[in-house]
């Protein structure tokens, strides 16, 4: 009886296309979304890792501009007033406030440097956030995938356990293609789970990274409007 279970078990087909066939419209429904967020994930960890390469070189490249030398209003001119880059909007909004604080006679109005840090600040939260977006989906895919795969892998099971009592027979060839099936949903849900949650951690960090950048550099600027200023 075993040997023949055994031979039974051995011309089931395994893989995972076939597992899914299988499953029940529950446990493939888990499935499908398994793969939708996995898909989902990747697709914004690519595009992070392509924005934030970007947003290097493209710092970089400003800050070798900013400190050759050159006149702030020269500089200011050449980007305009809505440049494209991240490093370049912050320059333009403090350099538009500086420009907005003189007065016709050349003299400066009240209050220029706090409103130029704000102006600034501003246009750093700005960026954060666009940095920033979409990492939230990788939080969530990354925290709830794993329940989700557990979810149908408990439907998958409990199948199992009713067609085991339909047939009235324990064999291999029974029971193993329903726990396959089941287990498949949790194997899904890490592999959903798992990259989303490493590379959480590290776009979270680049963000940082690039946001604390930002921060550093509109405080060199704010100390050399500061000193103009004062002078």
């Amino acid at each position: 009886m075993e040997t023949e279970a055994l031979a039974a078990a051995q011309h089931i087909d395994f893989s995972m296309w076939a597992l899914f066939m299988r499953a029940t419209f529950t446990v493939k429904l888990v499935m499908i979304i398994l793969i939708l967020a996995s898909f989902w994930s990747w697709s914004i960890i690519i595009q992070k890792f392509i924005n934030y390469r970007k947003a290097r070189e493209e710092a970089a490249s400003f800050d070798r501009a900013f400190w050759s030398g050159e006149p702030l209003d020269a500089l200011y001119e050449q980007i305009g007033a809505e440049p494209d880059g991240q490093s370049q909007k912050i320059f333009a909004a403090g350099m538009t406030e500086w420009r907005r604080s003189h007065k016709a006679d050349g003299a400066m109005i009240a209050g220029a440097h706090s409103r130029i840090d704000r102006s600034m600040d501003v246009a750093i939260a700005k960026e954060a956030d666009k940095l920033q977006s979409g990492l939230q989906v990788l939080a969530t895919v990354g925290s709830t995938t794993p329940f989700i795969g557990l979810f149908g892998t408990v439907i998958g099971i409990m199948n199992a356990f009713i067609e085991i009592a339909e047939q009235q027979n324990t064999n291999l060839a029974v029971v193993a293609p329903g726990i396959a099936e089941a287990l498949l949903a949790t194997g899904l849900g890490l592999l959903a789970a798992i990259p989303a949650v490493i590379f959480y951690n590290k776009l979270s960090a680049d963000s940082e990274g690039l946001v604390a950048g930002y921060e550093a550099f509109a405080d060199e600027f704010s100390t050399i409007l500061s000193r103009q200023l004062d002078s």
